[in-house]
């Protein structure tokens, strides 16, 4: 399920910008499709421009009946009445999907290990440290199992000790999730602490689920803002 609002707040109608020969949108779609993990994919929008892009090219798409305040939400309104067990949610913004990492998070679930997990998600070490202070990079701490234990736009985790060296993982927005975990999401109201954030993993986490974060060490570029749009130019040229 690939989320996608037209009206982003920070870069509107971002997913309709023309990223090479196809809007990034498309991008998402196609690079998610090609990896050959899913039984069917299908962009969740909530505006006919969005759901036009993909159908008239072959995809397949859902309109949202509703308004949501996020992607999960939009995800579980269409995934309520499908038989499926693991919803992997792949944000429209970040276009370059690998096959191997989403692979590796759908391992989270499997064998006996896999069974404690609700949902799980994707981390990556910061090798450029002016980004941990950048708001738009959402940052998570783990513990030493890589459950999360926090998320947040701030730095963590905070350098107090400066004679060690922290790890900063910075959370890449895709997410799988078990079906009821997802629908448990969607009846629960926003926390306070994701309201202040902005985050809604965060509401997991005030209800005591935790998410397996699972590392990828692959390059993405993700769509935040119109800068961010230039280096997705750059990095479609190089690959």
């Amino acid at each position: 399920m690939i989320p996608a609002r037209y009206a982003a707040t920070r870069f509107p109608y971002k997913l309709m910008q023309m990223l090479g020969d196809k809007t990034v949108i498309r991008h998402t779609f196609d690079n998610t499709q090609a990896t050959g993990l899913f039984d069917d994919v299908f962009v969740v929008t909530d505006h006919p421009i969005i759901y036009d892009e993909i159908v008239s090219n072959g995809g397949k798409a859902i309109m949202s009946l509703h308004e949501h305040e996020s992607g999960s939400d939009r995800i579980a309104e269409a995934v309520c009445k499908m038989n499926v067990d693991i919803v992997l949610n792949v944000q429209g913004d970040e276009p370059f999907v690998h096959r191997e990492t989403l692979k590796n998070l759908l391992a989270a679930f499997e064998g006996e290990d896999g069974k404690l997990v609700e949902v799980a998600s994707l981390m990556k070490k910061f090798t450029d440290i002016k980004l941990v202070h950048d708001p738009n990079y959402v940052k998570v701490m783990v513990d030493k199992d890589n459950w999360s234990l926090l998320f947040s736009r701030s730095v963590i985790p905070y350098q107090r000790d400066l004679h060690l060296t922290p790890v900063y993982f910075e959370h890449v927005g895709v997410y799988a999730f078990r079906k009821n975990a997802l629908l448990k999401f969607t009846s629960w109201p926003v926390s306070n602490i994701e309201a202040i954030e902005k985050l809604e993993q965060l509401r997991y986490l005030d209800h005591g689920i935790r998410l397996k974060m699972v590392e990828t060490f692959e390059t993405t570029v993700k769509i935040d803002v119109p800068e961010d749009l230039e280096k997705a130019r750059l990095y479609l040229q190089n690959h």
